[in-house]
Protein backbone atom coordinates (compact mmCIF):
# COMPACT_ATOMS: atom_id res chain seq x y z
CA UNK A 1 0.00 0.00 0.00
CA UNK A 2 1.12 3.57 -1.15
CA UNK A 3 2.18 5.75 2.30
CA UNK A 4 0.73 9.16 2.38
CA UNK A 5 2.81 11.73 1.83
CA UNK A 6 3.91 15.08 4.00
CA UNK A 7 5.71 17.82 1.79
CA UNK A 8 7.52 20.38 2.62
CA UNK A 9 8.34 23.66 0.60
CA UNK A 10 11.00 26.05 1.32
CA UNK A 11 12.72 28.40 -1.15
CA UNK A 12 16.12 28.10 0.85
CA UNK A 13 17.94 24.96 0.13
CA UNK A 14 19.55 25.22 3.40
CA UNK A 15 16.07 25.35 5.49
CA UNK A 16 14.48 22.63 2.86
CA UNK A 17 17.18 20.13 4.10
CA UNK A 18 16.86 20.45 7.62
CA UNK A 19 13.12 20.33 7.33
CA UNK A 20 13.77 16.88 5.13
CA UNK A 21 15.69 15.78 7.49
CA UNK A 22 13.34 16.17 11.35
CA UNK A 23 10.65 15.07 8.74
CA UNK A 24 12.49 11.81 7.83
CA UNK A 25 13.62 11.00 11.52
CA UNK A 26 10.11 10.99 12.74
CA UNK A 27 7.75 10.02 10.36
CA UNK A 28 9.36 8.18 7.18
CA UNK A 29 7.95 4.88 8.84
CA UNK A 30 4.72 5.66 8.43
CA UNK A 31 4.78 8.47 5.55
CA UNK A 32 6.59 9.39 2.28
CA UNK A 33 8.76 12.67 3.05
CA UNK A 34 8.79 14.90 -0.53
CA UNK A 35 10.06 18.31 -1.19
CA UNK A 36 9.92 21.22 -3.50
CA UNK A 37 11.97 24.56 -3.25
CA UNK A 38 9.17 26.71 -4.90
CA UNK A 39 4.89 26.68 -4.89
CA UNK A 40 5.13 26.25 -8.43
CA UNK A 41 6.84 22.95 -8.46
CA UNK A 42 5.07 21.95 -5.69
CA UNK A 43 1.77 22.73 -7.02
CA UNK A 44 3.16 20.22 -10.08
CA UNK A 45 4.14 17.01 -7.42
CA UNK A 46 0.88 17.69 -5.86
CA UNK A 47 -0.98 17.50 -9.72
CA UNK A 48 0.82 14.69 -10.50
CA UNK A 49 -0.16 12.47 -6.82
CA UNK A 50 -3.69 13.60 -7.33
CA UNK A 51 -3.50 11.80 -11.24
CA UNK A 52 -1.94 8.73 -9.65
CA UNK A 53 -4.49 9.19 -6.61
CA UNK A 54 -2.11 9.03 -4.21
CA UNK A 55 -2.73 10.60 -0.35
CA UNK A 56 -1.17 13.84 1.18
CA UNK A 57 -1.51 13.62 4.85
CA UNK A 58 0.62 16.88 5.61
CA UNK A 59 1.47 20.34 3.92
CA UNK A 60 4.14 21.97 5.77
CA UNK A 61 5.00 25.24 3.60
CA UNK A 62 7.49 28.33 3.80
CA UNK A 63 5.14 31.46 3.97
CA UNK A 64 7.57 34.04 2.35
CA UNK A 65 8.61 32.62 -1.32
CA UNK A 66 9.08 34.28 -4.50
CA UNK A 67 6.45 34.20 -7.26
CA UNK A 68 3.75 31.70 -4.83
CA UNK A 69 3.47 32.47 -1.29
CA UNK A 70 3.18 29.46 0.92
CA UNK A 71 -0.59 30.90 1.51
CA UNK A 72 -1.19 30.70 -1.79
CA UNK A 73 -0.02 27.87 -2.59
CA UNK A 74 -1.82 26.24 -0.17
CA UNK A 75 -5.25 28.08 -2.00
CA UNK A 76 -4.58 25.78 -4.80
CA UNK A 77 -3.28 23.00 -3.28
CA UNK A 78 -6.71 22.18 -0.96
CA UNK A 79 -8.59 22.05 -4.53
CA UNK A 80 -6.46 19.02 -4.89
CA UNK A 81 -5.87 17.56 -1.14
CA UNK A 82 -9.21 18.91 0.75
CA UNK A 83 -8.28 16.82 3.69
CA UNK A 84 -4.62 17.61 3.84
CA UNK A 85 -3.49 19.48 6.66
CA UNK A 86 -2.30 22.55 6.32
CA UNK A 87 0.64 24.05 8.59
CA UNK A 88 2.75 27.57 7.51
CA UNK A 89 6.65 28.02 8.05
CA UNK A 90 6.93 32.03 9.36
CA UNK A 91 9.03 34.37 10.81
CA UNK A 92 8.16 36.34 13.26
CA UNK A 93 7.58 39.10 10.52
CA UNK A 94 5.00 36.86 8.82
CA UNK A 95 2.17 35.93 12.09
CA UNK A 96 -0.54 38.98 10.41
CA UNK A 97 0.01 36.49 7.44
CA UNK A 98 0.22 33.65 9.06
CA UNK A 99 -3.53 34.57 10.94
CA UNK A 100 -5.08 35.43 8.01
CA UNK A 101 -4.38 31.73 6.57
CA UNK A 102 -6.56 30.70 8.89
CA UNK A 103 -9.41 31.55 7.70
CA UNK A 104 -8.28 32.24 3.98
CA UNK A 105 -7.32 28.70 3.34
CA UNK A 106 -7.99 26.61 6.66
CA UNK A 107 -4.84 26.83 8.10
CA UNK A 108 -4.09 24.36 10.56
CA UNK A 109 -1.48 25.37 12.37
CA UNK A 110 1.75 28.18 11.63
CA UNK A 111 4.78 27.49 13.30
CA UNK A 112 7.91 29.73 14.20
CA UNK A 113 11.74 29.67 12.69
CA UNK A 114 13.43 28.13 13.87
CA UNK A 115 11.56 24.81 15.37
CA UNK A 116 14.89 23.69 17.31
CA UNK A 117 14.36 21.22 18.99
CA UNK A 118 12.05 19.33 16.67
CA UNK A 119 11.22 16.94 19.80
CA UNK A 120 9.38 20.01 21.36
CA UNK A 121 8.31 22.50 19.13
CA UNK A 122 7.97 20.15 15.64
CA UNK A 123 7.03 17.00 16.35
CA UNK A 124 4.19 17.28 18.93
CA UNK A 125 2.09 19.52 16.74
CA UNK A 126 2.59 17.36 13.63
CA UNK A 127 1.93 14.35 15.51
CA UNK A 128 -1.33 15.83 16.51
CA UNK A 129 -2.64 16.84 13.41
CA UNK A 130 -2.13 13.81 12.03
CA UNK A 131 -3.60 11.73 14.37
CA UNK A 132 -6.71 13.66 13.41
CA UNK A 133 -6.16 13.60 9.63
CA UNK A 134 -5.43 9.40 10.10
CA UNK A 135 -8.65 9.07 12.20
CA UNK A 136 -10.82 10.07 8.86
CA UNK A 137 -8.46 8.49 6.19
CA UNK A 138 -9.34 5.91 3.97
CA UNK A 139 -7.36 4.29 1.67
CA UNK A 140 -7.54 5.65 -1.49
CA UNK A 141 -8.43 3.56 -4.52
CA UNK A 142 -5.52 2.18 -6.52
CA UNK A 143 -6.87 1.16 -9.95
CA UNK A 144 -8.38 2.96 -13.01
CA UNK A 145 -10.69 5.96 -12.20
CA UNK A 146 -13.21 7.56 -14.98
CA UNK A 147 -13.68 11.66 -14.69
CA UNK A 148 -16.76 13.12 -16.26
CA UNK A 149 -20.03 14.00 -16.28
CA UNK A 150 -22.88 11.25 -16.12
CA UNK A 151 -24.93 12.72 -18.88
CA UNK A 152 -21.83 12.31 -20.99
CA UNK A 153 -22.72 9.62 -23.61
CA UNK A 154 -19.04 9.11 -23.94
CA UNK A 155 -18.73 8.27 -20.74
CA UNK A 156 -21.32 6.07 -20.52
CA UNK A 157 -19.43 4.45 -23.28
CA UNK A 158 -15.99 4.15 -21.34
CA UNK A 159 -17.49 2.96 -18.25
CA UNK A 160 -19.83 0.57 -20.46
CA UNK A 161 -16.40 -0.79 -21.60
CA UNK A 162 -14.70 -0.82 -18.69
CA UNK A 163 -17.38 -2.50 -16.95
CA UNK A 164 -17.76 -5.20 -19.47
CA UNK A 165 -14.11 -5.99 -19.91
CA UNK A 166 -14.62 -6.44 -16.02
CA UNK A 167 -11.98 -4.09 -15.47
CA UNK A 168 -12.32 -2.07 -11.72
CA UNK A 169 -12.64 1.57 -11.52
CA UNK A 170 -13.98 4.38 -9.37
CA UNK A 171 -16.29 7.01 -11.36
CA UNK A 172 -15.65 10.40 -10.19
CA UNK A 173 -18.32 12.45 -11.03
CA UNK A 174 -17.52 16.28 -11.88
CA UNK A 175 -20.94 17.96 -11.91
CA UNK A 176 -21.17 16.39 -7.84
CA UNK A 177 -17.67 16.80 -6.66
CA UNK A 178 -15.68 19.90 -7.02
CA UNK A 179 -12.37 18.36 -6.39
CA UNK A 180 -12.95 16.02 -9.13
CA UNK A 181 -13.47 19.07 -11.30
CA UNK A 182 -10.50 20.84 -9.90
CA UNK A 183 -8.41 17.52 -11.08
CA UNK A 184 -9.84 17.32 -14.72
CA UNK A 185 -9.60 21.09 -15.44
CA UNK A 186 -5.69 20.50 -15.33
CA UNK A 187 -6.24 17.76 -18.05
CA UNK A 188 -8.83 18.75 -20.05
CA UNK A 189 -9.74 22.84 -19.44
CA UNK A 190 -13.01 24.13 -18.92
CA UNK A 191 -14.22 20.53 -19.18
CA UNK A 192 -14.69 20.65 -22.98
CA UNK A 193 -13.04 16.78 -23.52
CA UNK A 194 -15.27 14.44 -21.18
CA UNK A 195 -14.81 11.82 -19.86
CA UNK A 196 -10.98 11.80 -18.39
CA UNK A 197 -9.27 8.22 -17.79
CA UNK A 198 -6.75 8.44 -15.04
CA UNK A 199 -4.27 5.38 -14.39
CA UNK A 200 -2.28 4.33 -11.38
CA UNK A 201 1.32 5.22 -13.28
CA UNK A 202 0.38 8.79 -13.19
CA UNK A 203 -0.83 8.50 -17.01
CA UNK A 204 -3.94 10.09 -18.91
CA UNK A 205 -6.49 9.27 -21.71
CA UNK A 206 -8.75 12.24 -22.70
CA UNK A 207 -11.96 10.76 -24.69
CA UNK A 208 -10.49 7.22 -25.33
CA UNK A 209 -11.52 5.20 -28.03
CA UNK A 210 -12.48 1.94 -26.62
CA UNK A 211 -9.30 0.75 -28.82
CA UNK A 212 -7.06 3.09 -26.52
CA UNK A 213 -8.32 2.24 -23.67
CA UNK A 214 -8.17 -2.04 -24.29
CA UNK A 215 -4.83 -1.15 -25.50
CA UNK A 216 -3.83 0.85 -22.19
CA UNK A 217 -5.28 -1.95 -19.96
CA UNK A 218 -3.38 -4.90 -21.54
CA UNK A 219 -6.31 -6.12 -23.88
CA UNK A 220 -4.92 -7.70 -27.23
CA UNK A 221 -5.92 -5.73 -29.81
CA UNK A 222 -4.02 -7.07 -32.89
CA UNK A 223 -3.10 -10.50 -34.61
CA UNK A 224 0.60 -12.29 -33.37
CA UNK A 225 0.72 -14.31 -36.82
CA UNK A 226 -0.73 -13.66 -40.39
CA UNK A 227 -2.00 -16.90 -40.91
CA UNK A 228 -4.39 -19.71 -38.63
CA UNK A 229 -6.38 -22.49 -39.24
CA UNK A 230 -9.53 -20.64 -37.33
CA UNK A 231 -10.80 -17.41 -37.28
CA UNK A 232 -13.54 -16.94 -35.12
CA UNK A 233 -15.38 -13.49 -35.59
CA UNK A 234 -17.50 -12.61 -32.49
CA UNK A 235 -16.71 -13.05 -29.01
CA UNK A 236 -20.49 -14.00 -27.74
CA UNK A 237 -20.86 -17.52 -26.15
CA UNK A 238 -20.80 -19.56 -29.45
CA UNK A 239 -17.58 -17.94 -30.48
CA UNK A 240 -15.75 -18.56 -26.88
CA UNK A 241 -17.07 -21.94 -26.95
CA UNK A 242 -15.60 -22.44 -30.51
CA UNK A 243 -12.35 -20.14 -29.55
CA UNK A 244 -11.89 -23.11 -26.37
CA UNK A 245 -12.67 -26.08 -28.31
CA UNK A 246 -10.46 -24.86 -30.98
CA UNK A 247 -7.20 -24.11 -29.25
CA UNK A 248 -7.88 -26.87 -26.80
CA UNK A 249 -7.87 -29.78 -30.13
CA UNK A 250 -4.27 -27.89 -31.32
CA UNK A 251 -5.94 -25.38 -33.87
CA UNK A 252 -4.14 -22.31 -34.58
CA UNK A 253 -7.03 -20.34 -32.96
CA UNK A 254 -7.85 -16.30 -32.95
CA UNK A 255 -10.63 -14.87 -31.98
CA UNK A 256 -11.60 -10.99 -33.19
CA UNK A 257 -14.71 -8.93 -31.36
CA UNK A 258 -15.93 -5.67 -32.13
CA UNK A 259 -16.19 -4.89 -28.63
CA UNK A 260 -15.69 -6.41 -25.70
CA UNK A 261 -15.69 -10.36 -24.90
CA UNK A 262 -19.15 -12.06 -23.99
CA UNK A 263 -21.13 -10.49 -26.70
CA UNK A 264 -24.91 -9.17 -26.02
CA UNK A 265 -24.76 -12.07 -23.68
CA UNK A 266 -22.60 -9.52 -21.45
CA UNK A 267 -24.81 -7.11 -20.83
CA UNK A 268 -26.74 -9.62 -19.10
CA UNK A 269 -27.10 -8.76 -15.73
CA UNK A 270 -27.81 -12.64 -14.82
CA UNK A 271 -27.97 -16.04 -16.62
CA UNK A 272 -30.07 -18.01 -14.10
CA UNK A 273 -30.68 -21.08 -16.39
CA UNK A 274 -27.32 -22.13 -17.43
CA UNK A 275 -26.76 -25.79 -16.20
CA UNK A 276 -24.29 -26.01 -13.63
CA UNK A 277 -24.61 -22.52 -12.05
CA UNK A 278 -28.15 -22.66 -9.63
CA UNK A 279 -27.25 -19.80 -8.14
CA UNK A 280 -27.15 -18.08 -11.92
CA UNK A 281 -24.11 -15.71 -12.86
CA UNK A 282 -24.05 -12.41 -14.91
CA UNK A 283 -22.98 -12.19 -18.39
CA UNK A 284 -20.12 -10.45 -17.57
CA UNK A 285 -18.90 -12.52 -15.63
CA UNK A 286 -19.35 -16.05 -17.77
CA UNK A 287 -17.38 -14.03 -20.49
CA UNK A 288 -14.81 -13.44 -18.09
CA UNK A 289 -14.67 -17.43 -17.29
CA UNK A 290 -14.63 -18.74 -21.41
CA UNK A 291 -12.41 -15.71 -22.54
CA UNK A 292 -9.52 -16.58 -19.46
CA UNK A 293 -10.39 -20.75 -20.97
CA UNK A 294 -9.49 -19.99 -24.19
CA UNK A 295 -6.56 -17.96 -23.29
CA UNK A 296 -5.10 -20.54 -21.51
CA UNK A 297 -5.19 -23.37 -24.39
CA UNK A 298 -3.32 -20.82 -26.52
CA UNK A 299 -6.07 -19.17 -28.65
CA UNK A 300 -5.95 -15.17 -29.04
CA UNK A 301 -8.54 -13.11 -28.05
CA UNK A 302 -8.51 -9.49 -30.19
CA UNK A 303 -10.54 -7.16 -29.08
CA UNK A 304 -12.14 -4.26 -29.69
CA UNK A 305 -10.95 -4.71 -34.10
CA UNK A 306 -14.41 -4.93 -36.44
CA UNK A 307 -14.44 -7.48 -39.28
CA UNK A 308 -15.10 -5.51 -42.39
CA UNK A 309 -15.65 -8.07 -44.70
CA UNK A 310 -14.98 -11.87 -45.67
CA UNK A 311 -14.26 -13.55 -48.76
CA UNK A 312 -12.62 -16.56 -49.81
CA UNK A 313 -9.47 -17.51 -52.45
CA UNK A 314 -9.17 -20.87 -52.69
CA UNK A 315 -7.93 -23.12 -50.10
CA UNK A 316 -7.76 -20.01 -48.12
CA UNK A 317 -10.12 -17.89 -46.21
CA UNK A 318 -9.30 -13.74 -45.92
CA UNK A 319 -10.83 -11.64 -42.84
CA UNK A 320 -10.03 -8.25 -43.66
CA UNK A 321 -10.07 -5.60 -40.16
CA UNK A 322 -11.69 -2.49 -40.25
CA UNK A 323 -7.84 -0.97 -40.42
CA UNK A 324 -7.24 -2.82 -43.33
CA UNK A 325 -5.39 -5.58 -41.84
CA UNK A 326 -6.05 -8.93 -43.51
CA UNK A 327 -6.05 -12.11 -41.46
CA UNK A 328 -5.33 -15.58 -43.49
CA UNK A 329 -6.76 -18.74 -42.55
CA UNK A 330 -8.28 -22.50 -43.70
CA UNK A 331 -11.52 -21.89 -41.90
CA UNK A 332 -13.88 -18.98 -40.66
CA UNK A 333 -16.85 -19.52 -37.70
CA UNK A 334 -18.86 -16.38 -38.15
CA UNK A 335 -20.07 -16.36 -34.56
CA UNK A 336 -21.01 -12.11 -34.38
CA UNK A 337 -24.61 -12.69 -32.57
CA UNK A 338 -27.02 -10.28 -32.56
CA UNK A 339 -27.28 -6.28 -32.33
CA UNK A 340 -29.66 -4.55 -30.54
CA UNK A 341 -32.52 -2.69 -32.72
CA UNK A 342 -32.99 1.32 -32.42
CA UNK A 343 -35.69 2.50 -31.12
CA UNK A 344 -37.25 5.56 -33.12
CA UNK A 345 -38.84 8.44 -31.60
CA UNK A 346 -38.79 11.47 -32.12
CA UNK A 347 -35.91 13.46 -29.47
CA UNK A 348 -34.22 9.73 -28.62
CA UNK A 349 -30.99 10.03 -30.67
CA UNK A 350 -29.67 13.55 -28.92
CA UNK A 351 -30.37 11.65 -25.42
CA UNK A 352 -29.14 8.09 -26.22
CA UNK A 353 -25.99 7.66 -23.44
CA UNK A 354 -27.43 10.67 -21.60
CA UNK A 355 -30.15 8.76 -19.70
CA UNK A 356 -31.46 6.67 -22.77
CA UNK A 357 -29.41 3.10 -22.98
CA UNK A 358 -29.36 -0.08 -25.01
CA UNK A 359 -29.32 -3.00 -22.54
CA UNK A 360 -28.86 -3.41 -19.22
CA UNK A 361 -25.64 -0.86 -19.05
CA UNK A 362 -24.98 -2.37 -15.59
CA UNK A 363 -22.52 0.76 -15.44
CA UNK A 364 -25.45 3.00 -14.50
CA UNK A 365 -26.93 1.28 -12.30
CA UNK A 366 -25.80 2.75 -8.71
CA UNK A 367 -26.51 6.05 -10.42
CA UNK A 368 -29.92 4.93 -10.79
CA UNK A 369 -30.34 5.16 -6.59
CA UNK A 370 -33.94 6.45 -5.58
CA UNK A 371 -34.31 7.48 -8.85
CA UNK A 372 -37.04 6.55 -11.76
CA UNK A 373 -36.57 3.96 -14.25
CA UNK A 374 -38.26 2.42 -17.29
CA UNK A 375 -37.39 -0.38 -19.04
CA UNK A 376 -38.62 -0.96 -22.49
CA UNK A 377 -39.35 -4.64 -23.66
CA UNK A 378 -40.97 -7.97 -22.05
CA UNK A 379 -37.94 -10.51 -22.94
CA UNK A 380 -35.94 -12.40 -20.35
CA UNK A 381 -33.34 -10.07 -20.88
CA UNK A 382 -35.47 -7.19 -20.07
CA UNK A 383 -36.66 -8.79 -16.73
CA UNK A 384 -33.37 -9.28 -15.28
CA UNK A 385 -32.43 -5.41 -15.71
CA UNK A 386 -35.62 -5.01 -13.77
CA UNK A 387 -34.99 -6.85 -11.37
CA UNK A 388 -31.38 -5.30 -11.17
CA UNK A 389 -32.92 -1.80 -11.09
CA UNK A 390 -35.40 -2.51 -8.67
CA UNK A 391 -32.73 -2.79 -5.95
CA UNK A 392 -31.24 0.97 -6.67
CA UNK A 393 -34.29 2.63 -8.28
CA UNK A 394 -36.94 3.86 -6.29
CA UNK A 395 -39.67 2.81 -8.72
CA UNK A 396 -39.12 0.58 -12.07
CA UNK A 397 -41.71 0.64 -15.02
CA UNK A 398 -41.44 -1.82 -17.16
CA UNK A 399 -43.46 -1.09 -20.64
CA UNK A 400 -44.69 -3.94 -22.94
CA UNK A 401 -46.59 -4.12 -26.47
CA UNK A 402 -47.97 -7.14 -25.69
CA UNK A 403 -50.93 -7.79 -23.26
CA UNK A 404 -49.12 -10.16 -21.27
CA UNK A 405 -45.47 -11.10 -20.03
CA UNK A 406 -46.44 -14.89 -20.47
CA UNK A 407 -45.84 -14.92 -24.05
CA UNK A 408 -42.44 -13.62 -23.64
CA UNK A 409 -40.65 -14.34 -20.35
CA UNK A 410 -39.89 -17.35 -18.32
CA UNK A 411 -42.31 -17.78 -15.69
CA UNK A 412 -40.04 -17.37 -13.03
CA UNK A 413 -38.99 -13.89 -13.53
CA UNK A 414 -42.89 -12.96 -13.63
CA UNK A 415 -43.25 -14.31 -10.43
CA UNK A 416 -40.07 -11.84 -9.15
CA UNK A 417 -41.77 -9.26 -10.87
CA UNK A 418 -45.31 -9.30 -9.62
CA UNK A 419 -43.42 -9.74 -6.38
CA UNK A 420 -41.56 -6.66 -6.34
CA UNK A 421 -42.80 -3.86 -4.24
CA UNK A 422 -41.62 -0.74 -6.21
CA UNK A 423 -41.51 -2.48 -9.55
CA UNK A 424 -44.83 -1.86 -12.32
CA UNK A 425 -45.63 -3.40 -15.62
CA UNK A 426 -47.31 -1.45 -18.18
CA UNK A 427 -48.87 -3.43 -20.91
CA UNK A 428 -50.11 -2.67 -24.51
CA UNK A 429 -48.01 0.27 -23.71
CA UNK A 430 -44.78 1.97 -25.91
CA UNK A 431 -42.84 5.19 -25.90
CA UNK A 432 -44.27 7.57 -28.36
CA UNK A 433 -41.30 10.50 -27.34
CA UNK A 434 -38.85 11.33 -24.62
CA UNK A 435 -38.10 14.51 -23.84
CA UNK A 436 -35.13 16.30 -21.76
CA UNK A 437 -32.51 19.50 -22.35
CA UNK A 438 -28.87 17.87 -21.60
CA UNK A 439 -30.30 14.45 -20.63
CA UNK A 440 -33.54 12.65 -20.33
CA UNK A 441 -36.63 14.18 -18.17
CA UNK A 442 -39.44 12.77 -19.45
CA UNK A 443 -41.13 10.00 -21.68
CA UNK A 444 -44.35 10.01 -24.00
CA UNK A 445 -46.18 7.25 -23.49
CA UNK A 446 -48.80 5.69 -25.69
CA UNK A 447 -51.88 3.21 -24.71
CA UNK A 448 -51.86 0.82 -27.40
CA UNK A 449 -55.48 0.26 -26.99
CA UNK A 450 -56.97 3.86 -26.14
CA UNK A 451 -54.04 5.90 -28.57
CA UNK A 452 -53.67 8.20 -25.14
CA UNK A 453 -50.72 9.79 -24.65
CA UNK A 454 -49.48 11.03 -21.49
CA UNK A 455 -46.24 12.19 -19.73
CA UNK A 456 -44.06 10.74 -17.20
CA UNK A 457 -41.05 11.76 -15.55
CA UNK A 458 -38.00 9.68 -16.16
CA UNK A 459 -34.30 9.75 -14.99
CA UNK A 460 -33.35 6.67 -17.26
CA UNK A 461 -34.56 4.29 -19.91
CA UNK A 462 -33.49 0.94 -20.83
CA UNK A 463 -34.09 -0.54 -24.26
CA UNK A 464 -34.80 -4.11 -25.46
CA UNK A 465 -36.89 -3.88 -28.18
CA UNK A 466 -35.29 -6.88 -30.11
CA UNK A 467 -31.99 -7.35 -32.29
CA UNK A 468 -31.16 -7.91 -35.74
CA UNK A 469 -28.43 -10.10 -36.93
CA UNK A 470 -24.94 -8.78 -37.46
CA UNK A 471 -24.16 -10.41 -40.59
CA UNK A 472 -23.25 -7.68 -42.79
CA UNK A 473 -19.49 -8.27 -43.06
CA UNK A 474 -20.18 -12.09 -44.97
CA UNK A 475 -23.31 -10.42 -47.18
CA UNK A 476 -21.25 -10.87 -50.22
CA UNK A 477 -20.42 -13.88 -49.29
CA UNK A 478 -22.62 -16.54 -48.14
CA UNK A 479 -26.53 -16.94 -48.69
CA UNK A 480 -28.78 -14.93 -45.58
CA UNK A 481 -32.28 -15.25 -45.55
CA UNK A 482 -34.71 -12.07 -45.56
CA UNK A 483 -34.29 -11.28 -42.21
CA UNK A 484 -30.07 -11.38 -42.95
CA UNK A 485 -29.65 -14.55 -40.32
CA UNK A 486 -26.77 -16.78 -42.19
CA UNK A 487 -28.15 -19.80 -43.71
CA UNK A 488 -26.13 -23.54 -43.01
CA UNK A 489 -26.31 -27.11 -43.80
CA UNK A 490 -29.73 -28.80 -44.23
CA UNK A 491 -31.49 -25.37 -45.08
CA UNK A 492 -29.22 -24.50 -47.52
CA UNK A 493 -30.25 -27.78 -49.62
CA UNK A 494 -33.35 -26.58 -52.19
CA UNK A 495 -35.76 -29.60 -53.61
CA UNK A 496 -32.37 -31.70 -52.96
CA UNK A 497 -30.05 -29.32 -54.61
CA UNK A 498 -26.93 -28.02 -53.66
CA UNK A 499 -26.50 -24.47 -53.06
CA UNK A 500 -25.29 -22.88 -56.34
CA UNK A 501 -21.43 -22.26 -56.64
CA UNK A 502 -21.24 -24.79 -54.15
CA UNK A 503 -17.77 -26.44 -55.59
CA UNK A 504 -17.92 -29.45 -53.47
CA UNK A 505 -18.60 -33.22 -53.80
CA UNK A 506 -20.18 -33.11 -50.55
CA UNK A 507 -23.59 -31.83 -49.02
CA UNK A 508 -22.47 -28.61 -46.45
CA UNK A 509 -21.71 -30.24 -43.07
CA UNK A 510 -24.06 -29.16 -40.53
CA UNK A 511 -23.45 -25.40 -39.28
CA UNK A 512 -21.38 -24.78 -42.96
CA UNK A 513 -22.61 -22.08 -45.10
CA UNK A 514 -22.33 -21.56 -48.51
CA UNK A 515 -19.34 -21.52 -49.13
CA UNK A 516 -16.60 -24.72 -47.78
CA UNK A 517 -15.09 -23.82 -44.48
CA UNK A 518 -16.99 -20.78 -43.40
CA UNK A 519 -19.29 -21.75 -40.66
CA UNK A 520 -22.04 -19.91 -38.68
CA UNK A 521 -23.40 -20.58 -34.98
CA UNK A 522 -25.57 -19.07 -32.39
CA UNK A 523 -27.94 -16.03 -32.85
CA UNK A 524 -26.32 -15.21 -36.35
CA UNK A 525 -27.49 -18.50 -37.73
CA UNK A 526 -31.13 -19.23 -39.40
CA UNK A 527 -33.04 -21.51 -36.98
CA UNK A 528 -31.07 -21.21 -33.65
CA UNK A 529 -32.43 -21.58 -30.59
CA UNK A 530 -31.94 -17.87 -29.35
CA UNK A 531 -30.29 -19.57 -25.59
CA UNK A 532 -26.98 -19.26 -23.96
CA UNK A 533 -26.92 -22.92 -23.76
CA UNK A 534 -27.64 -23.58 -27.46
CA UNK A 535 -25.17 -21.11 -28.89
CA UNK A 536 -22.16 -22.59 -26.57
CA UNK A 537 -23.21 -26.08 -28.17
CA UNK A 538 -23.52 -25.32 -31.61
CA UNK A 539 -19.55 -23.37 -31.23
CA UNK A 540 -18.05 -26.53 -29.28
CA UNK A 541 -19.65 -29.10 -32.63
CA UNK A 542 -18.79 -26.34 -34.85
CA UNK A 543 -14.87 -27.11 -34.05
CA UNK A 544 -15.52 -30.28 -35.25
CA UNK A 545 -16.92 -29.95 -38.46
CA UNK A 546 -13.59 -27.44 -38.88
CA UNK A 547 -11.75 -30.57 -38.59
CA UNK A 548 -13.59 -32.53 -41.03
CA UNK A 549 -13.15 -29.46 -43.36
CA UNK A 550 -9.90 -29.68 -42.73
CA UNK A 551 -9.19 -32.65 -43.48
CA UNK A 552 -10.21 -32.10 -47.49
CA UNK A 553 -8.18 -29.10 -47.82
Amino acid sequence: MTKPVIMTIDDDADVLSAVERDLRRHFRGDYRIMKADSGSRALETAQALSKRNDPVALFLVDERMPQMSGTEFLSEARKLFPEARKVLLTAYADTEAAIAGINAVGLDYYLMKPWDPPEEHLYPVLDDLLATWSAGYRPPFTGVRVAGSRWSPRSHAVKDFLSRTQTPYEWLDVDANGSNRELVESVSPGLRRLPVVFFPDGTTLVEPTSRELAEKIGLQTAATKPFYDLIVVGGGPSGLAAAVYGASEGLRTILVEADAPGGQAATSSKIENYLGFPAGLSGSDLARRATAQARRFGAEVVTPREVAQIRAEHPYRIVTLDDGTELRCYAVLLATGMEVRRLEVPGIDALTGAGVYYGAAVAEAAACREQEVFIIGGANSAGQSVMLFSRYASKVTMLVRGASLKDSMSQYLIDRIEAADNVEVLTRTVVAGVRGTDHLEAIDLRDLDSDEVRAAPANAMFIFIGSAPRSHMAADLVVRDEQGFIVTGPDLLQGGQRPKGWPESRDPFLLETSVPGVFATGDVRHGSTKRVASAVGEGSAAVGMVHWYLETV
